[in-house]
């Protein structure tokens, strides 16, 4: 096993990272941004080494900074987390050629995967069914072109990256172009890779993703399946697992399907496939995550399986721990995305000192995050400061505990959302399962 660690990412995924490894004996190195000098990350790793300013570009995405540090450390491996450089197949390749091991999928599959145009083709030819939609679209007149074959409203969505950037609504000709300039723009600046493609915009459907196991020998296991249905312009806000809306026979499907995928892909480590479900029960490949889920924890609850750990023991060579026979759900777990934002105003980011926390307790109730009692949240990074996952064995009983959870939560100096989530609890679209992927933007409407 790994020695020493270096933890490439900040926030509560940094922590995740640094308890999987202290549970596991190995020594962890933290890097941190001049903004994050503070933060708990920091004193919970046993080192830790300022990366750069606290812009991310100059910080956490320092590729030579960060292969810097870890030479002199002496890690053996590089934790990515999720964001950041844990999709970057250059950043996994110069870790190779360092001789250190990138905790995470090969950087060829990176590439493949992590392109969604080329992902997209491979997957039809593994006979997977795709969103009906169009290769790379170079230019405008070849958006409009395609644009009239596939029919209004579409989706122009950037190959590159993810997090909801680069993807703009098009519900006719007369949007393309505006969309068109600003899709490519924001995907440019975020992802360095301004290349789009387009999809068929598919109303009234559900976000099904598959979480997966591949290890070096071939074997693969699916953990089931999380609804993450409930979304904010293209940004998840509540995520479930198991999905009232699978039946098993659709749940064997899926695993099938995303075993076959995975497969065909040559995966290696933890990552996660997503699909757009209808209401008949026809599903279609979306894109594949390549890295550790924001929302893994989910997973986590009803399967017992650390994910974190999981990943570790792949990339140091070791056979997976369990079979496809040994999943078994038989609870229900809810994730609440904790965001220092104010809901009243437009989602503002909210940032300042951390005058009071409580952190709610009690059996099955996880809250993941970075905060302590006067820490203050930087400007600089993304507003969640913190994930609620509760479990029980219904999923009535799951929802009335995170209920309970967001009212005992206590987080003042900064305005955040958890009223908005007991809310949403509430309202009978979620109770009973039926809200879709366009349900928030419709209940703003």
């Amino acid at each position: 096993m790994f020695s020493k660690v270096l933890i490439a990412n900040r926030g509560e995924i940094a922590i995740r990272i640094i308890r999987a490894c202290k549970e596991m004996g190995i020594a962890t190195v933290a890097v941190f941004s001049e903004a994050d000098r503070a933060a708990l990350h920091v004193s919970l790793a046993d080192e830790s080494y300022c990366i750069g300013p606290a812009p991310a570009a100059k910080s956490y995405l320092n590729k030579d900074g960060i292969l810097m540090i870890a030479r002199f450390c002496g890690v053996q491996a590089i934790h990515p987390g999720y964001g950041l450089l844990s999709e970057n197949p250059e950043f996994a390749e110069l870790c190779e050629k360092d001789g250190i091991v990138f905790i995470g999928a090969p950087a060829e599959v990176m590439r493949k995967m992590g392109d969604k145009d080329t992902a997209r083709r491979t997957m039809r030819a593994a006979g997977v069914p795709v969103v009906p939609g169009c290769d790379l679209v170079e230019t405008l007149e070849d958006a409009r072109k395609e644009a009239k074959t596939i029919g209004f409203p579409l989706l122009l969505k950037a190959r590159a990256g993810g997090g909801g950037r680069g993807i703009r609504r098009v519900n006719d000709e007369n949007e393309l172009e505006p969309a068109f300039r600003s899709a490519a723009a924001e995907a440019g600046s975020a992802f360095g890779d301004g290349a789009l493609y387009m999809e068929k915009l598919m109303t009234g459907v559900k976000h099904i993703e598959v979480q997966l196991l591949c290890d070096n020998f071939g074997n693969i296991v699916c953990l089931g399946e999380r609804d993450c249905s409930m979304q904010r312009k293209n940004q998840k806000v509540i995520e479930e697992s198991p999905a009232m809306c699978v039946s098993g026979e659709l749940r064997r499907k899926l695993m099938e399907t995303t075993a076959l995928a995975a497969k065909k892909a040559g995966y290696v480590g933890a990552g996660t496939i997503e699909y757009l479900l209808t209401k008949d029960g026809r599903f279609y490949f979306m894109e594949m995550n390549t890295r550790l889920q924001v929302e893994h924890p989910v997973t986590e609850m009803v399967t017992g399986v650390d994910l974190v750990k999981s990943q570790i023991r792949i990339a140091n060579g070791q056979p997976l721990m369990i079979t496809q026979k040994d999943v078994h759900i038989d609870h229900h777990a809810v994730e609440c995305r904790i965001n220092a934002e104010d809901p009243l105003n437009d989602y503002r980011p909210s940032c300042g000192q951390i005058s009071l926390l409580h952190i709610p307790g009690g059996p099955s109730v996880r809250f993941d995050t970075a905060l302590y009692q006067g820490y203050s949240i930087p400007p600089f990074y993304d507003s969640m400061i913190g994930k609620l996952i509760v479990s029980a064995r219904t999923r009535e009983d799951a929802i009335r505990k995170m209920q309970a959870a967001l009212c005992e939560m206590v987080i003042e100096g900064v305005n955040h959302n958890a009223q908005m989530h007991i809310d949403l609890l509430c309202e009978p679209a979620f109770t009973d399962g039926s809200y879709t992927t366009d349900y928030l933007s419709n209940r703003k409407a």
